[in-house]
């Protein structure tokens, strides 16, 4: 099974601006699919705002995960 560690939509504020939870699910999976782990959450309205946990991310990356391109940018933030 492939996995893939990516944002998954989790919430709409008052300007349709969305917020995301970075998650670990299986690939064939649909953005609104399964979850399989929350790695975190990012809201692209506020910048700066998003929370990583880094730990279960490499934990996943180890087991052979693939990160998605965004994923993979906010990864590079937080080091």
């Amino acid at each position: 099974m492939e996995v893939r560690i990516r944002l998954q939509k989790a919430g709409k504020s008052s300007n349709k601006a969305y917020n995301y939870r970075v998650v670990a699910m299986a690939g064939k999976e649909g953005r609104d699919g399964r979850t399989l782990d929350i790695l975190g959450y990012y809201d692209p309205a506020k910048k700066s705002y998003f929370q990583l946990k880094k730990d279960k991310i490499t934990a996943w990356v180890a087991k052979g995960a693939q990160m998605s391109d965004t994923v993979r940018s906010l990864m590079k933030k937080v080091k």
